[in-house]
């Protein structure tokens, strides 16, 4: 049992989030150098660096340089193991990144100097707010001219709605940005830009002349006293509030330069959560439990393109994992066993023979898997999943190439179990439409069915207005509706039925002609 609980004491598991463009992907990099899991890092766009970033390794990704997926890397630090996922920032993609944020104990926020916070932090930020996720804010691009930082922690703390304490402080910014002191251990760090490699650190007293002599009076000065205000301002850092997401770290920095990165990960190794408890339905259940379960978040299709196969990533939640025991699969009532789970780095892979607590690993889906899944020792339990959000945008997918329809069948149910969007098959004339949150989807599966599955389609636009689940205690009513609006019912992947008004006024009449029909505009109820 002690075994365990060490175990569940060395794991970080968090996910990096942002508005597009921050530096997500950049950072992830630098932190998988740290870790010495890559000797150069990439870069996502750059004409210099022929390397792209590890975690995009879709074809996609390399071309359009932004992330469309989550990738999960692990590697080792000081003693700890760590576990990233680096979240797609589009909204197109948010409901990758909502479902991610179930299976992390911590969250790496990124900012953009010059740019504040923007849309998409907010929103990933109340989601962060209803489970109590604790937050560090990496303020990114302090090597390029951007805002005040006193004026970026005081958006910060009203933006985001939470107590906010700097851990390091920047020495100007821009081109004349020298380094960042680090208030958490009392070290100064000069700057000395290089984007592929780690740099070296000078540890300097702050009282001490050697200070005025490395960076000059003028700075000395005005770092001393930011330093004072830093204090007088904001209270002392506490690590428990932070546990208690009542307080968000701040570190600043350059990913890009790779600079500040150090310290915020020897700042997170020690003060982030280990696993933390999850909620069932039917009970809480803690890490420390000695029986193992477990669930599923993504489903990833053709990671390795020369074997059309799926992924299925589980969050540990306790016990132990051992390969090739048989575990109980909750929602269809049987036994499976799995001969190679893997651990990743991004695309790279390998077969482990147990994992712990806190631990992301890869099981092999051949069709099983739904996202949401428990997996247990024999114990009934539901863990809570995520909702599928009602789509905003459709269109009618339709074969291009009529002698690949095997194909396009196959590649659109894989994808659809992935969750990069809903599939909805109209009752009326049994055509399938596909349901996104946002238009770039479209262009990524016509992409991925292509590229990955051989297979052609065309979209055929149609104008609706909301995609809406329906469901009603009275059989009689439900039926009545069904057929009066038949033109409009589709039925989902579950085979659930869903009503697809083509007008926000259409949508109202039929909630005041039917009042005991429930219409749900997610998929949890």
């Amino acid at each position: 049992m002690s075994n365990i609980q060490e175990e569940i004491g060395r794991r970080r598991t968090f996910a990096i989030i942002s508005h597009p463009d921050a530096g997500k992907t950049t950072l992830t990099e630098k932190l998988l150098l740290f870790g010495g899991q890559i000797q150069v890092a990439g870069a996502v766009k750059s004409n210099k660096i022929k390397k792209t970033a590890t975690s995009d390794w879709m074809e996609i990704e390399k071309q359009r340089g932004i992330s469309v997926t989550t990738s999960v890397m692990e590697f080792d630090y000081e003693g700890y193991k760590i576990n990233i996922l680096d979240t797609p920032g589009h909204q197109d993609f948010a409901e990758d990144t909502f479902r991610t944020l179930t299976a992390v104990d911590s969250v790496i926020i990124v900012v953009d100097s010059a740019k504040g916070v923007e849309t998409q932090t907010r929103k990933l930020m109340s989601v962060c707010r209803m489970r109590n996720t604790p937050v560090i804010v990496y303020v990114n691009k302090m090597d390029r001219e951007g805002r005040d930082p006193f004026e970026l922690l005081d958006e910060l703390e009203s933006e985001l709605q939470i107590a906010v304490r700097p851990l390091s402080w920047p020495i100007d910014q821009g081109a004349r940005f020298k380094g960042v002191y680090n208030i958490y251990e009392q070290k100064l760090d000069l700057f000395t830009p290089n984007k592929q490699r780690v740099t070296e650190k000078v540890e300097i007293d702050i009282n001490s002349d050697e200070l005025d002599r490395n960076i000059g009076e003028d700075l000395a000065l005005k770092l001393r006293s930011d330093l004072e205000l830093v204090d007088g301002v904001y209270p002392e850092f506490n690590v428990q509030d932070y546990l208690d997401a009542k307080v968000a770290p701040v570190f600043f920095g350059s990913a890009l330069n790779n600079f500040g990165v150090q310290e915020l990960l020897d700042c997170f190794v020690k003060i982030a959560p280990s696993p933390r408890p999850v909620q069932a339905v039917e009970r809480m259940v803690n890490p420390e439990d000695p029986k193992f379960t477990g669930f599923i978040f993504k489903i990833t299709a053709n990671i390795d393109p020369n074997h059309r196969s799926c992924v299925a990533f589980c969050k540990i939640c306790s016990g132990k994992f051992v390969r090739n025991t048989p575990y109980r699969h909750i929602r269809l009532g049987k036994e499976l066993r799995f001969s190679s789970p893997t651990q990743f780095m991004a695309q790279r892979k390998s077969t482990i023979e147990e994992a712990y607590p806190g631990d992301i690993i890869g099981l092999p889906d051949t069709g099983n898997f739904k996202i949401g899944d428990t997996l247990t020792e024999g114990e009934i339990l539901h863990f809570k999943g995520l909702p599928s959000f009602s789509p905003e945008m459709f269109k009618y997918i339709e074969n291009a190439d009529p002698m690949k329809t095997k194909q396009l069948a196959k590649g659109i149910d894989q994808l659809m179990g992935e969750g990069v969007a809903q599939l909805f098959v109209n009752q009326h004339n049994g055509r399938k439409l596909i349901g996104t949150v946002g238009q770039l989807q479209f262009e990524v599966i016509q992409y991925r069915l292509e590229n990955e599955y051989n297979a052609k389609c065309r979209w055929e636009p149609v104008s609706l207005y909301k995609a809406c689940w329906i469901e009603s205690d009275d059989a009689a009513e439900l039926e009545a509706f069904k057929k009066r609006k038949y033109q409009y019912m589709a039925k989902d992947i579950e085979g659930r039925d869903v009503f697809l008004a083509d007008s926000g006024y259409v949508l109202q009449m039929a909630q005041n002609d039917f009042k005991s029909i429930r219409f749900h505009f997610t998929s949890e109820f």
